[in-house]
């Protein structure tokens, strides 16, 4: 399975694309693309959309993988984010690509083990389960390999091969 994890933002957008077998995991291709300050907001958006529509062409994912947005402090920037973020899931939609979504609670907790990891201890063990020489750059890159890799793991977990719910009713 090709999984394309997908780091949203409105001026970096980080991605990266993994293979997964089993418990396996090996990195594709790993980057970010990147919006220019200062133009308009829709030119920002079309920009990303039509990369994300030349990533899903290009690498053909079986799924992508968004990290949900959480944002405490500037509701300016989380405004522009989550949009950039639809953009992500229309060119998702669009290209009828299975779409899943994470907090980064649940991408720490499956990549690291415990949910309130530093982002130094995801990017360490985003490095060593894809087997890489060294620490995947830029941050947003390797963000976006974690929530690659907590798709696969979620993906070949055994609730979800038996297709959901394990607990019957009677």
């Amino acid at each position: 399975m090709i999984i394309l994890g997908i780091d949203p933002g409105i001026a970096t957008v980080g991605f990266g694309i993994i293979k997964a077998q089993g418990a396996k995991q090996s990195l594709v291709r790993c980057g970010v693309i990147r919006t220019k300050a200062g133009q308009r907001l829709s030119l920002r958006l079309a920009q990303i959309y039509s990369d994300m529509t030349e990533l899903i062409d290009t690498f053909q994912p079986d799924a992508i993988a968004v990290e949900e947005l959480f944002f405490n402090t500037n509701t300016t920037t989380a405004i522009a984010v989550a949009q950039g973020r639809g953009v992500i899931l229309l060119a998702g939609e669009k290209k009828s690509v299975p779409l899943f979504e994470y907090t980064p609670l649940q991408v720490k907790q499956t990549v690291t083990g415990y949910g309130r990891a530093e982002k130094r201890q995801v990017m360490e063990m985003v490095r060593r389960l894809l087997g890489m020489d060294k620490v995947p750059q830029p941050d947003d890159a390797a963000d976006a390999l974690a929530v690659a890799i907590c798709h696969a793991r979620a993906a070949s977990s055994l609730l979800s091969q038996l297709g959901g719910n394990v607990c019957s009713t009677i």
